[in-house]
């Protein structure tokens, strides 16, 4: 699937009112081996920069998420595979930082340092489109890991 296709997937499960998270990782079912249902059960609480507490961005959450399935790690004592998937997370966040300035969710929103959590979900209106950038945080995070892989196949 080419990069484009892969962003299309991604911003289209986002508008179908999946979290920011679960539509970047969904987008990748192929590459993980895993179906959407299973990946967003998986993905759900990273939304919203973690359970909406507006931390690390969702879309550079499933980007990590998606390094584990990348760049593997399942013998804890194989420091190397560890250190190339730290490594490929750092580029991820990197490169997306380089395009918005931040990976975190409320710098990313224009919201204060202090904000009173709020775990209930605004609901998907045009409004609600309109004044996130979230389209296109999901956008740029598919997109990212789409070129990694085509690049590193």
């Amino acid at each position: 699937m080419d990069v484009s296709a892969r962003v299309e997937r991604a911003v289209g499960f986002f508008t179908s009112g999946y979290n920011c998270c679960q539509s970047v990782v969904m987008a990748f079912d192929d590459l993980t081996g895993l179906d959407a249902e299973t990946l967003a059960r998986a993905s759900t609480g990273f939304g919203g920069g973690m359970g909406r507490m507006r931390e690390v961005c969702g879309t550079v959450s499933g980007m990590t998420f998606l390094a584990g399935f990348i760049s593997p790690v399942t013998d804890p004592s194989d420091f190397e595979a560890r250190k190339a998937n730290y490594a490929l997370v750092q580029h991820f966040a990197g490169k997306f930082r380089e395009k918005t300035g931040s990976i975190v969710c409320r710098e990313l929103l224009g919201l204060p340092s202090k904000i009173k959590e709020n775990p209930a979900p605004a609901p998907r209106t045009p409004e609600y489109y309109r004044k996130r950038p979230c389209v296109e945080l999901v956008a740029l995070a598919a997109g990212i890991v789409a070129e990694y892989c085509q690049n590193n196949p």
